[in-house]
């Protein structure tokens, strides 16, 4: 199949290390592999976690209580900061990108959904690298993705992709914790099959991301169910992006 038009999704553990902080080569191999897809004609879009770490690391702990604010703060202060690390990656690559926010109102069936559509579309047809993210700072509660797992799906969705790549820190979906010698990557996962009973709970710090790998599962099972072919695989591994392209057997495939 002619692959024209791409979703990759990078989750905050794939951008930071064991003391959350953001990492820069992560983040250079990430638009290097962009900038590959580019030259071969294939939009990408990007939707990227980060901005609460990042804020997190800019402001430390905080005077204000109530989490859902601290979250809106953190995310605030992070956002212009992702992007600008972004922007000067980029353009190391002689390429442009953009930001765009969103929340979950802006998919409804409507003048926001067909808003959203024309500002995707008209960035790609200038050859510029959409970065999507949540609005966390104006989000309500109950427009909120569960997390960015789900905006990536919805974007897929959006705009017709042809796969959706979500980023994790694990190569893939597994049969047991990825650590455990007896447990064994699945390669390839059919959008029916009950594998939800491989998915170990994950115990999340504040600003670590909302999504583990039981949402990953069901999004990436959702998309494919959609006739998007999604993956999971690692981000921290070099040329992951790439390889999926190229039907490179890496990371768990899931299809319809």
């Amino acid at each position: 199949m002619n692959i024209k038009r791409v979703v990759v999704k990078v989750g905050t553990n794939v951008l930071t290390n064991k003391d959350n902080r953001i990492l820069g080569p992560v983040l250079r191999e990430l638009v290097r592999q962009i900038s590959v897809l580019n030259e071969r004609d294939i939009d990408v879009i990007l939707v990227s976690s980060g901005s609460a770490i990042a804020g997190k690391e800019i402001l430390g702990e905080t005077s204000i209580q109530d989490t859902s604010i601290r979250r809106q703060v953190y995310s605030a202060v992070g956002q212009p900061r992702m992007m600008r690390h972004y922007y000067s990656l980029f353009h190391d690559y002689g390429m442009r990108c953009a930001q765009v926010l969103a929340t979950k109102r802006d998919f409804d069936k409507g003048k926001h959904r067909d808003n959203m559509i024309n500002c995707y579309e008209g960035l790609l047809s200038e050859g510029i690298t959409p970065i999507a993210n949540e609005d966390d700072a104006t989000s309500l509660t109950m427009s909120m993705f569960s997390d960015n797992d789900e905006l990536a799906s919805l974007v897929s969705e959006l705009l017709d992709v042809d796969r959706l790549i979500i980023l994790s820190d694990t190569d893939g979906l597994y049969t047991g914790h990825p650590d455990d010698e007896n447990s064994r990557q699945l390669k390839e996962v059919k959008g029916d099959a009950a594998v939800e009973q491989y998915v170990m709970e994950s115990n999340k710090k504040e600003g670590e991301g909302r999504g583990g790998m039981a949402s990953k599962l069901k999004i990436a099972k959702g998309t494919a169910k959609k006739n998007i072919p999604t993956y999971i695989a690692n981000g921290k591994r070099e040329n992951i992006i790439v390889d999926i392209i190229d039907n490179k057997e890496v990371g768990t495939k899931f299809i319809l």
